[in-house]
């Protein structure tokens, strides 16, 4: 299965990209997927522990299972100013 991933603020940076096309294996979850991401963007990984991620504009547990065309958001913690 293929989800779409879109990548916010500075992780666009650490990505090189705004948006990417991710193969999975069915029955994928979100933390199968940041597994695949780490692999192909290890100074992504530096941001684990404070990511916030939405499937289908809906924030997500890293349990949570992945489905077809889904559209994963990885975005750092929120900052106020």
């Amino acid at each position: 299965m293929t989800v779409r991933v879109l990548f916010f603020s500075v992780l666009r940076d650490v990505a090189g990209a705004e948006e990417v096309p991710v193969k999975l294996v069915p029955g994928a979850t979100v933390a199968d997927l940041l597994g695949e991401l780490f692999t192909r963007w290890p100074k992504l990984q530096e941001w684990d522990r404070s990511l916030l991620i939405a499937v289908d504009q809906y924030y997500a547990k890293r349990d949570g299972a992945l489905h077809e065309n889904a559209e994963v958001a990885i975005m750092p913690p929120v900052q106020g100013g």
